[in-house]
């Protein structure tokens, strides 16, 4: 098959450091915005600061991983002796923990740090994922030595294909050939867009979600709710692609007709290249499954579809509800068009993807099981952890009312 008649000149790049450091940029900055407003690292007593098991919500110490409901936190608390730094005791999924007490650390200087930039937590949760993602290329490849990981991806990719096309549910995917093909000819413009919408918007876009929330959201339980959600879709996506490497159509034979438009385009992101890139992971597409869970999460913060406010939560005007809503919808569509017109997943891909992140938002409090490990953690690195900061700026508001 000849190649489609698309020739682009790249409009721009950016250069290798450019990406990395809009992440720190973004992670710093959120750090900054969540910082404890009224604490200080250096003062030997903050009037402002008690240990997380001498506050209100004080079940919080050990969140979250994940977040606990209400009843759940009073139990944990009950649980509890009164005894200053006994163990704590943890009931996770019917099983009782016995952990140790860290509070005993809250003013060592690490743990003083912490309670100042609490939204440090959050970035090592998210650096224990990447790390979890950058393994999954080098397992996959140990378990499909024998066979050659090549061949078994390209048999995935292209049953996918025959799946969509005349499988009994071929009426829901549209032909991602003519797709791209269309954007190709007549759209040439566009699809130079959506190769930069491809390969530069997934991780910052991410991580400024997940910043952006941190502080926005109503609660630290509303936050860690949607932060256990795209966890556990990440490790469910990350052990797929361990078992099942699957190759992206645009690195099919050539006679199926697609092209790297991407790399085509030298659109290329600095976090799709190096030695432990995953690029047999088509299968699901996180790309959409992260698009997906913060279109989600925009369309429950506008409101719109909730009758009453979380309590603390702010009323929104009907111009923030519909941006929110408008935002919601559109970004998932984005995303979803980009990964598609440029060849790098199928539309089974997202669709599988929408169902992980729906069944990880339904069982995230799975992940409660690894809080006992957290206090396991922190005990050796002689840390408490840090009471978060989400809901402070509503706090706030309210003192000044």
């Amino acid at each position: 098959m000849n190649e489609p008649p698309w020739s682009s000149t790249p409009a721009w790049k950016l250069p290798g450091w450019a990406e990395p450091l809009m992440v720190v940029v973004i992670l710093f900055g959120a750090m900054f915005m969540t910082r404890k407003k009224g604490f200080r690292v250096f003062r030997s007593k903050s009037r402002m600061y008690k240990s997380v098991l001498d506050s209100d919500d004080a079940a919080c110490s050990t969140d979250e991983l994940l977040v606990h409901e209400e009843r759940d936190e009073i139990d944990t608390q009950n649980s509890m002796t009164t005894t200053k730094y006994s163990p704590k005791m943890r009931r996770i999924l019917g099983i009782t923990f016995r952990t140790p007490n860290t509070s005993r650390f809250k003013h060592n200087i690490h743990s003083r740090v912490l309670q100042r930039f609490p939204f440090l937590l959050e970035m090592f949760y998210w650096v224990i994922n990447y790390a979890f993602y950058r393994m999954t290329a080098v397992l996959s490849q140990r378990i499909f030595a024998g066979r050659g990981i090549w061949t078994v991806a390209e048999s995935h990719g292209l049953a996918i294909l025959e799946f969509e096309q005349h499988g009994v549910l071929s009426f829901l995917f549209p032909n991602e050939l003519k797709v791209q093909q269309w954007f190709m000819r007549n759209h040439q413009d566009a699809l130079s867009s959506l190769n930069k919408v491809y390969a530069l918007i997934h991780i910052p876009g991410t991580v400024g979600f997940i910043a952006w929330y941190y502080y926005v959201a109503p609660s630290h339980p509303t936050f860690a709710r949607v932060r256990r959600t795209m966890n556990l879709t990440n490790f469910m996506a990350f052990t797929t692609y361990i078992f099942y490497p699957c190759m992206p159509p645009r690195l099919l034979p050539t006679e199926y007709g697609f092209l790297d438009t991407v790399r085509h385009d030298d659109a290329q992101s600095v976090w799709m290249s190096g030695k432990y890139v995953n690029s047999l992971a088509a299968m699901p597409s996180m790309h959409f499954g992260y698009a997906f869970c913060v279109g989600c999460t925009m369309i429950c913060h506008s409101g719109v579809f909730r009758r009453k406010l979380e309590h603390g939560e702010m009323s929104k005007t009907w111009a923030w509800k519909l941006f929110y809503l408008m935002v919601g919808v559109g970004y998932p569509m984005l995303i979803l068009t980009s990964i598609i017109a440029t060849a790098n997943h199928y539309f089974l891909d997202a669709l599988v993807a929408t169902a992980y992140v729906l069944a990880a938002f339904m069982s995230n409090r799975v992940f409660c099981v690894f809080v006992p490990l957290e206090d396991w953690l922190l005990w050796a690195i002689r840390a408490e952890r840090p009471v978060p900061s989400t809901d402070e700026r509503f706090k706030e508001a309210d003192y000044r009312l």
